[in-house]
């Protein structure tokens, strides 16, 4: 981060889960963090193995169940997901508030799941799938740094300027 936001600006991990992919939908998606002055610090696309889906979702199986990790676990594995780190000032509660609530039928109209999908909760327990909601971002803090040492090398994150970060702040 630059020296002068270095006590000010967050980092964040946000997942394009596969469904985004399939759907065409990762330009438009990193567009709406872009729209919020959100910057790319690290993009990589990964297809996540079952020991890497283990180790990112590490408590989801105990906090939700087996059932809800498999399901979970088999969804982030059927394709290549795009990994971003996304910094910016409050970058997590910014990325939450563009990604909308988990469930999309719960999600407003705006927010990248209110507007492109629409899954709920008992249509995942229904079908036995995983509730297919684009992406996946860090909820807290703590969750963020360690999804983005989990996901990327120091070296492969960036630090460079933005015209916002000029003139905005």
């Amino acid at each position: 981060m630059a020296e002068d936001q270095a006590q000010t600006a967050e980092r964040t991990l946000v997942l394009l889960k596969p469904d985004a992919l399939v759907r065409g939908l990762a330009g438009r998606i990193i567009s709406r963090f872009e729209d919020a002055a959100l910057k790319v610090v690290g993009v990589k696309m990964k297809q996540m193995d079952a020991e890497f889906t283990r180790r990112h979702y590490f408590d989801l199986e105990e906090r939700l169940g087996s059932e809800v990790y498999s399901v979970t676990s088999t969804f982030m594995q059927q394709g290549p997901v795009i990994a971003l780190v996304l910094e910016g000032f409050d970058a997590i509660a910014t990325v939450r508030k563009i990604v909308g609530s988990t469930y999309p039928n719960q999600a407003p109209a705006g927010t990248v799941r209110g507007d492109f999908s629409h899954y709920s909760s008992a249509a995942s327990i229904a079908s036995g799938k995983a509730v297919a909601n684009l992406v996946h971002a860090s909820g807290n803090r703590d969750e963020a740094k360690q999804e983005v040492e989990l996901w990327f090398e120091k070296e492969e994150l960036q630090d460079y300027r933005t015209l916002a970060e000029i003139y905005t702040y």
